[in-house]
C-alpha cells in the first residue's frame, strides 16, 4: 500500500531552491563569492569550485538558459532572502474592505450613522464599499439615489476619496472609497470623544488610609464647646463621685 501524500509545511522561498547536488543542469552560469561572473562551466566543475571556497552552489535563477548559480553560504543566503521578504511584507497593506449599504429613501439620521461607520473604517486604513440598492418602483427615480451617493461622498471627503465614479449596475449603485494618506486625512472625531473626560466630571479619588468625608447636610451641627481650663488651679469637683 502506498504512503499517503503529505503536503509540504514549509512554504518559504528558500524551500524551493536547489543547492549543490540537487541542481539538475549540466552547465551553469556561476557567480563567484565576490559577485563577479565566472562564466558558463560544467556542473561538476562548479561543485568542485564551491568545495574549494567552502561554500554552497545555490541556484538563484532556474529559468535562465543555462541556470544561474551563486557561490555563497546557503545559511547566509536564506537569512538574506527572509530579510528581504520581511521588508516586502512590511510595506504591503492588507486591503480590508468594509461594506456600507444605503437606500434612496434613507433617513438623515441613518445616513449620519452610516457616515460615522465609514469614517471609522477609513481611519483604520480600510476600504469602504458603498452599495445603494433600488427596490420596486424606486428604479424610476435613480437620480435620487445618485444624490444620496454624492451627499455621502461629500461628508467623508476629509477621510477618503472614491476610486471611480458611482456606477449603476443592475438595481444598485456601487462605489469604492479608499482612505486618504495619514498626513492628509482628518482626525477621527469619534476617537477623540472617547478620550479623557472633561475636567470636573471625574469622581474624586479617595486617598488610602483616610475615611471619606461625610456628606454635607442641610442642618448645621452644633459646635462643641470645650470646657474652660483653670489656669494653674486644680478643679476640686473633678474627683467627686456621685
Amino acid at each position: 500500500m502506498s504512503r499517503p501524500f503529505t503536503p509540504q509545511r514549509n512554504h518559504s522561498p528558500a524551500s524551493f531552491i536547489r543547492v549543490n547536488g540537487k541542481i539538475r543542469a549540466r552547465e551553469v552560469r556561476v557567480i563567484g563569492p565576490d559577485g563577479k561572473q565566472l562564466g558558463v562551466i560544467q556542473l561538476t566543475e562548479a561543485l568542485n569550485l564551491a568545495r574549494h571556497h567552502s561554500v554552497d552552489l545555490v541556484e538563484i535563477s532556474p529559468n535562465a538558459v543555462p541556470p544561474v548559480c551563486r557561490l555563497v553560504d546557503f545559511g547566509k543566503f536564506r537569512y538574506e532572502l527572509a530579510k528581504k521578504e520581511k521588508e516586502t511584507r512590511k510595506h504591503q497593506h492588507a486591503s480590508t474592505v468594509k461594506e456600507v449599504q444605503l437606500s434612496p429613501r434613507i433617513d438623515p439620521h441613518d445616513l449620519g450613522i452610516k457616515v460615522t461607520h465609514a469614517i471609522d473604517f477609513l481611519c483604520e486604513d480600510m476600504k469602504v464599499k458603498v452599495a445603494l440598492k433600488f427596490r420596486g418602483r424606486e428604479m424610476a427615480h435613480t437620480e435620487v439615489g445618485f444624490e444620496v451617493i454624492n451627499k455621502f461622498i461629500e461628508l467623508i471627503a476629509s477621510y477618503g476619496h472614491p476610486d471611480f465614479q458611482p456606477k449603476l449596475v443592475g438595481r444598485a449603485i456601487n462605489l469604492m472609497i479608499s482612505p486618504l494618506p495619514r498626513n492628509k486625512r482628518g482626525k477621527n472625531p469619534h476617537a477623540a470623544e472617547g478620550g479623557a473626560d472633561e475636567p470636573g466630571s471625574a469622581p474624586e479619588k479617595i486617598k488610602p488610609g483616610k475615611p471619606p468625608a461625610p456628606p454635607a447636610s442641610g442642618k448645621e451641627k452644633t459646635p462643641v464647646v470645650s470646657e474652660p481650663q483653670l489656669n494653674g488651679l486644680n478643679d476640686a469637683f473633678s474627683k467627686l463621685q456621685i
